[in-house]
């Protein structure tokens, strides 16, 4: 299993970036772990280290419901940002939504790799990153 550097966890809900936490440092297979309570956080820091592809995530994992960006927006600026970045960066859905018309979307957006839905387990993070090497 391939390691990954640094991963982002883009959600609201500081619960949720807890547990997620835990899990992910669960399975030693991330070295740095970076939060952000919504879309517009994590794109300005991106926007800040797009120069610097060290500081650049392999991996984010998204919640599409936040205040101020939600994960539509930040997929949208992500669009427009990807051509700038000198990293392929994979990114994962983590929502509650079981809405299809949420999941179809989301799968229509080459950006996105998977749709997960929330709670995060050790199972279904292993298995998104398997997918991801």
């Amino acid at each position: 299993m391939k390691a990954i550097d640094t991963l982002y966890v883009v959600d609201d809900d500081n619960t949720f970036q807890f547990l997620a936490g835990e899990v992910i440092k669960s399975t030693n297979a991330v070295n740095k772990i970076k939060y952000f309570s919504n879309g517009a956080e994590a794109i300005s820091y991106l926007e800040s280290v797009i120069a610097e592809p060290a500081n650049l995530p392999e991996v984010i994992f998204l919640d599409l419901f936040m205040p101020v960006m939600d994960g539509w927006g930040f997929l949208h600026e992500y669009t427009r940002l990807k051509p700038s970045l000198g990293k392929k960066i994979t990114i994962y859905i983590l929502s509650s939504s079981i809405d299809p018309n949420d999941v179809e979307r989301a799968k229509s957006i080459t950006d996105v790799s998977d749709y997960i839905i929330k709670p995060i387990t050790r199972d279904k993070f292993l298995n998104a990153l398997s997918k991801y090497t």
